[in-house]
């Protein structure tokens, strides 16, 4: 079975700053046993934060480069319709992860894996479930 995947962007920073950590484990089994969604605007998110200074410290910025490009081949496009984001808006305390939210509806995707309090608290949201890292990894990892 491959389930359609929806990561937000907490848990993808996660998972290029450390690679040895549960985040990364989860994208990991994602890409290879399960089907990655992502959008142009989620995308987008994601290279912004990545190109933060603050990581830095962490990881030098063609490593996070790298690791966007990887995401970017390695996951299907989804195409978020602009009346799923206005029938989402303002289903998450945080408006900015209603984007995650649109993109779960337009691909029909059966769980999104997020670190967002923000989210995390909605699950389940609207038939979807919202998943940690960690308990994405224990209730779908072989």
């Amino acid at each position: 079975m491959n389930l359609r995947v929806v990561f937000d962007t907490s848990s993808l920073v996660s998972a290029a700053i450390l690679p040895d950590s549960v985040p990364n484990q989860a994208l990991q089994h994602a890409i290879l046993h399960e089907r990655l969604c992502v959008s142009a605007e989620t995308l987008s998110e994601l290279g912004r934060v990545l190109g933060l200074k603050k990581f830095d410290r962490y990881l030098g910025l063609d490593s996070r480069v790298e690791f966007f490009e990887r995401v970017a081949r390695d996951s299907s496009r989804g195409t978020v319709p602009s009346e799923v984001l206005d029938d989402v808006r303002g289903s998450c305390r945080d408006v900015k992860d209603d984007q995650f939210l649109a993109l779960c509806i337009a691909v029909n995707a059966d769980l999104l894996v997020s670190s967002d309090e923000d989210l995390l608290a909605l699950n389940p949201w609207r038939g979807i479930r919202i998943l940690t890292p960690s308990q994405f990894l224990s209730q779908f990892s072989i």
